[in-house]
């Protein structure tokens, strides 16, 4: 049982909840994630760790309400007890000097691309974020972000905050002003197939995390498995990050669908 401590609204289904797990705090890295458990017959979910303080022996979660089982973690307030918590899982991603990186975010993708952004900062790399939502109401993190980043660019669909436009005109945005040497992009499916797409044409390296497809998170159920340069791979054991230019997005998106 692992209790939640504070909660957060960051938009009507988007909830932030701090959570007492003093070992996953200790041990996680960026990229890690939890399995999640609300009720004795309550369903797996899985979750990426948005972030941990090891002084206060607590992780923080980013979950938005689809279905019936993430409501309900939606639901809880804080003092309620969360059933089950096991983590952290899935490989970490790979963080080293390599020189700027621009890491690119959208809707709730932007919560795992935290810790991301904290770590390559603290390696000594020039980090830009581009953070892109639908409306203002729906960017989230935004302080965070600025807190660990050289630079922040906001995205709007609708011009409502920042600048109006997707995720690929940020990038490429920076693309043509300066040197980039890596990529990192985190959302939905169909943003993250567009920005491998840019920058394989500038043969820019990117790491896409493709967590959305995880369900059992143990690669027992098969739900997760993709194609990454011609072979199978599961997101959940293998990943959740993998080679964006190697990555089969019409595939990945097929199988999105099918849950529909």
């Amino acid at each position: 049982m692992n209790k939640i401590v504070s909660k957060e609204h960051f938009s009507a289904n988007v909830v932030k909840l701090e959570v007492e797990a003093p070992l996953i705090a200790r041990s996680r890295k960026p990229g890690h994630f939890v399995i999640v458990r609300v009720g004795e017959k309550g369903e797996r979910i899985p979750l990426t760790i948005a972030g941990a303080d090891t002084q206060k022996g607590t992780i923080t979660l980013v979950i938005q309400a689809v279905g019936a089982s993430s409501r309900k973690i939606c639901e809880l307030n804080v003092g309620d007890y969360i059933t089950d918590l096991v983590g952290p899982l899935g490989q970490a991603t790979h963080i080293e000097k390599v020189g700027t990186v621009v890491c690119a975010g959208g809707g709730v993708g932007v919560a795992p691309l935290l810790p991301i952004v904290e770590g390559f900062h603290k390696a000594g790399n020039r980090v830009v974020v581009v953070l892109a939502a639908r409306t203002k109401d729906l960017i989230i993190l935004e302080d965070q972000m600025r807190a660990n980043a050289d630079e922040v660019i906001i995205m709007t669909d609708d011009g409502s905050y920042g600048q109006k436009g997707l995720v690929t005109d940020g990038v490429e945005e920076v693309i043509k002003r300066e040197h980039v040497d890596l990529c990192v992009t985190i959302g939905p499916a169909i943003m993250m197939k567009f920005v491998a797409a840019l920058t394989k044409k500038y043969n820019i390296p990117t790491v896409a995390s493709l967590n959305t497809i995880m369900v059992d998170g143990t690669g027992m159920c098969g739900a997760c498995r993709i194609t990454v340069g011609g072979k199978t791979r599961f997101v959940c054991v293998d990943g959740p990050e993998f080679d964006a230019h190697q990555v089969d997005f019409d595939e990945l998106l097929m199988r999105l669908s099918a849950y529909k």
